[in-house]
């Protein structure tokens, strides 16, 4: 995959597919929108929800040296000041003397306005926090901010979490949240917005082994979005240049996926170093530093952190999911997900609506509802709700038809191969469940062969990435 490769998709027909099938829509649309902020739908909170869910399981319930935590959004203002964010936390901005557009100054390659070639003012710093005030009084002393990143909120809990939990390095605390940005330029659709969620990890670790563990974190992110369908040649590894890296980074890497723009980041892999514990600790006057019950010594712990956006992740799930084929002499639009993430698990669809076959049929989902998100389809064709079932990446159909209720069986078809198979009723949950696990789940990519996701192992090299 080289640098001038392009997605398969474009933007528009992800956000068209999005709109039309209740993914996600514009904030306040009724109101005109508000620019940058977006709703999710019936089917987009279902899989945002997944993608959180598949993170936190992979990454605290199935690790042992990993804690979750939930910190506030508004937090004591010297945290931000700690951290670095009221006085460094800015991006250049440039305004147009024509027609008052802003931009962010790092991303204008000519000397006029893009937009009507205007001339363009001399680049402020803008900082990027959004203020607010606590209390009925608004003055300096009441100042605070909604939180640019989840971080502080683990730094700042260090201490209550080693107490309380008796953890040893190395260890990490999992915090998934909002966040808040007054960016300048935002777009590409959820790929940047000013209100936006978080996947963060803070994993402390002893001076002198953080490459090891950076290294560590690198694959294992990277391989995170592999095992859940995305195609490997999509993501790649940028190493930030020396200039790049922030003020408290000893280094970072980040995941770069190819959305429909070009290649951009979908996460964050940072060596962090002491910094942050350090500062903390230097502010509030209270020792953030750990001792090593083996060595008997103190010091204060170095620090590695992967942090993913929620809503870029499920951008570039839906990007890498979207395909278009033909079906039965039809062109369908399909979304290849992941059972794991699919916003629908399976589809219930009787084959007629006549009165006994749909009193079965609803026996059927009444059931199936009480352990697997279903959705029950009766009007149109079979083919069109085979269709529509396609299009928002339902891995399966369980169709019941009149000879179910001869022999109380019923159809299971696969989305990718539309394969069918005959099972039994009282068998029918008990199948749906195993091949929704994701081991034995066919994965068919445009233009190749199936794979098992069981095939892809924790621990596959990224290097070349």
């Amino acid at each position: 995959m080289t640098e001038q490769a392009t997605s398969k998709v474009a933007m528009d027909k992800i956000v068209s597919l999005c709109r039309r099938r209740g993914f996600i829509f514009p904030s306040s649309e009724i109101y005109g929108g508000l620019s940058s902020c977006w709703d999710y739908g019936p089917l987009g909170v279902e899989l945002k929800r997944n993608v959180r869910e598949a993170w936190w399981r992979m990454m605290v319930q199935e690790r042992d040296d990993m804690v979750g935590i939930e910190t506030s959004i508004l937090m004591h203002p010297q945290v931000w000041v700690a951290s670095g964010h009221v006085k460094a936390f800015h991006d250049p901005l440039v305004e147009c003397k024509c027609c008052h557009v802003r931009w962010r100054g790092d991303e204008i390659q000519t000397a006029a306005c893009p937009t009507c070639g205007g001339e363009l003012t001399a680049p402020q710093q803008f900082n990027l926090m959004f203020k607010t005030f606590m209390g009925p009084v608004e003055d300096h002393a009441s100042v605070t901010y909604l939180r640019p990143e989840t971080a502080q909120g683990m730094f700042v809990n260090f201490e209550n979490v080693v107490n309380t939990t008796r953890r040893r390095l190395p260890f990490g605390i999992a915090q998934m949240g909002k966040s808040f940005r007054n960016e300048i330029t935002t777009g590409n659709f959820i790929f940047r917005s000013r209100e936006f969620e978080q996947m963060e990890i803070e994993y402390f670790v002893k001076p002198g082994t953080e490459q090891k563990w950076f290294e560590y974190w690198l694959e294992e992110r990277f391989n995170w979005y592999v095992r859940l369908g995305i195609k490997k040649e999509h993501l790649k590894l940028r190493e930030h240049c020396k200039e790049e890296l922030a003020h408290y980074a000893r280094g970072c890497f980040d995941v770069n996926y190819l959305f429909p723009m070009g290649w951009a980041e979908l996460e964050g892999i940072a060596s962090r170093g002491d910094y942050d514990l350090k500062q903390h600790s230097t502010c509030s006057g209270k020792g953030l530093d750990y001792l090593d019950e083996e060595t008997k010594e103190r010091y204060v712990p170095y620090v590695i952190e992967p942090s993913a956006g929620v809503d870029r992740s499920v951008l570039a799930f839906l990007c890498d999911a979207y395909d278009e084929d033909i079906a039965e002499g039809e062109q369908r639009v399909v979304l290849r997900f992941h059972p794991l993430l699919a916003p629908v698990k399976v589809a219930i669809l009787p084959l007629s609506k006549k009165e006994h076959l749909a009193a079965l049929t609803k026996e059927v989902y009444a059931d199936l509802r009480k352990s697997i998100v279903v959705q029950y389809d009766d009007t149109q064709s079979i083919g069109r709700r085979y269709r529509r079932q396609d299009e928002i990446g339902t891995p399966f159909c369980v169709t019941v038809d009149f000879q179910s209720l001869e022999d109380k069986t019923v159809t299971i078809r696969e989305r990718d191969r539309m394969d069918q198979i005959r099972v039994p009723i009282a068998e029918l949950k008990k199948t749906l469940q195993a091949k929704l696990s994701g081991e034995d789940f066919l994965v068919l990519p445009p233009g190749g062969k199936f794979w098992k996701t069981a095939e892809i192992t924790e621990k596959q090299s990224v290097k070349g990435a």
